[in-house]
């Protein structure tokens, strides 16, 4: 006996344009949406695909006629007949600036698709001169409010740190973090439901933390890994894939992809298995499955050691 198949409830269709172009989107679907389906590339950072949007980036801005402001494109619905320009002078020049401020203070250097943003919006965060010298292990998580030393204007801040290192399963670079919040809602009430990091100091000193800032394995962390499937810039990543980028060895150009069931319980998650020479580098799972959304449980993301032992010789 077949399945019925649910097909929700079918929507009005709202019409509008995209840089002069005529789109019809269902209703409820946001500009980013709409640019989509007209193959307009518009970048993002904060925006995630299974998360409701936080609008921290704002990369992602588009002016939409006789808005006052520019709007984020990720969060804004779009209207009928509204007419929205995703290559302005406005938007080029802010999203400039977004981009050089950012990378004059946090490391991109594993965010894809920046140096090509970069480029087409001539972002320049060298502008701001050289990077000041990182702050030592622990040293922003101890500032209090209040207590951030404003700099000479020789060097550009930044918020750059040792990476913590603390476990066996993955490693937190927050030198590479742009506090865009995906990783606390995926850890918190969006998936996880699990609270084990937060937002904690404030302005240019907040970071991402556990509770008390405890070492991974004292905190709530249990593991899922559902906050590195979110990470837009690499600052949290498998620990094989960090050994690996330190070691040279890091090639996704040589990587293959496959998707299968995981094995572990009846739930019938889906788990993609990124390859190297032979070997499970690293783990994810289809955004677009009904089952996971993206999201695994420790053994469905780092339980794959079974399968193949990584070499360390």
């Amino acid at each position: 006996m077949s399945t019925p198949v649910a097909i929700g409830t079918p929507r009005r269709l709202v019409e509008a344009t995209v840089d002069g172009r005529q789109v019809r989107v269902p209703e409820g679907s946001t500009i980013l949406d709409a640019c989509e389906s007209v193959g307009t590339d518009v970048p993002t950072l904060c925006y995630g695909d299974t998360l409701t949007p936080r609008n921290a980036c704002r990369v992602c801005v588009v002016e939409v006629e006789g808005a006052r402001t520019l709007v984020p494109a990720c969060s804004r619905r779009i209207e009928d007949s509204m007419s929205v320009a995703t290559d302005s002078e406005r938007v080029r020049h802010s999203r400039k600036m977004v981009l050089e401020l950012l990378g004059s203070s946090v490391d991109l250097s594993t965010t894809p698709g920046i140096a090509e943003w970069n480029e087409r919006y001539d972002a320049r965060p060298e502008r701001f001169g050289p990077r000041a010298e990182p702050a030592t292990m622990g040293e922003r998580d101890a500032r209090r409010a209040g207590e951030h030393t404003v700099g000479d204007g020789t060097t550009a801040e930044t918020v750059e740190q040792p990476v913590k290192d603390d476990n066996d399963l993955y490693v937190r670079d927050y030198g590479k973090c742009i506090m865009c919040y995906k990783c606390v809602d995926a850890c918190g009430e969006q998936w996880q439901n699990t609270f084990a990091i937060g937002i904690a100091g404030r302005g240019f000193d907040a970071g991402v933390s556990t509770e008390h800032d405890l070492a991974l394995p004292d905190s709530a962390c249990v593991y899922c890994g559902n906050c590195i499937e979110v990470c837009p810039t690499g600052a949290l990543m498998f620990r094989s894939e960090y050994e690996m980028r330190q070691e040279g060895t890091w090639d996704e150009e040589k990587q293959s992809q496959t998707t299968t069931v995981c094995t572990y319980c009846g739930v019938g998650c889906n788990v993609t298995l990124h390859v190297q020479e032979n070997e499970i580098v690293k783990v994810t799972s289809p955004h677009d499955n009904p089952v996971t959304h993206g999201n695994l449980c420790i053994k469905g993301r780092f339980g794959y050691q079974h399968v193949q032992q990584r070499r360390r010789d």
